[in-house]
């Protein structure tokens, strides 16, 4: 097993949503350490692999990538965020057809997406009734938590 930097990357990312502040990762090539910085800005990657020690420090990825929302089509819309990081899925299998589209009908049970992460499906509901507007998400696209995935207009 070998980690690529997406990973690492990746990693952090489910880091920065956890109170922990150090993560040991100890393989028969290589240790891994990540300790969060003491401003909490970022993280420190600590790898030794064969005996040979680095020391490189890492940006908070939630911090660094600060994007801008889309302006609403209309008012009242009630955003859908995804409640964790991982990969967005909007249909069940590849080539399948998606869970919702702009005008599909939803309730607050009803399964919009999948988010994978660290190779576990997450079903994404609703989490609200009425009908779907905007959809924000790429398939196959790494979302972080709290990002904008679709808006609603809510059924009365």
């Amino acid at each position: 097993m070998s980690l690529s930097h997406e990973d690492v990357q990746e990693i952090l990312l489910l880091l920065d949503d956890t109170e922990y502040d150090e993560l040991t990762l100890e393989t028969d090539r290589f240790t891994l350490c990540l300790v969060r910085s003491a401003d909490k800005s970022g993280w420190v990657q600590e790898t030794e692999t064969r005996g040979k020690r680095q020391e490189t420090r890492l940006a908070s990825l939630a911090a660094s990538e600060e994007q801008s929302e889309p302006v609403a089509t209309e008012e009242g819309l009630l955003d859908v965020r995804a409640p964790m990081v991982g990969t967005f899925y909007s249909s069940p299998k590849p080539g399948a057809e998606p869970f919702v589209t702009v005008n599909s009908s939803v309730k607050p049970n009803t399964v919009i997406a999948i988010i994978e992460v660290m190779k576990l499906m997450n079903s994404i509901p609703a989490g609200v009734s009425g009908e779907v507007m905007e959809f924000h998400a790429v398939d196959a696209q790494f979302v972080e938590k709290g990002q904008l995935l679709m808006r609603v207009r809510p059924s009365e």
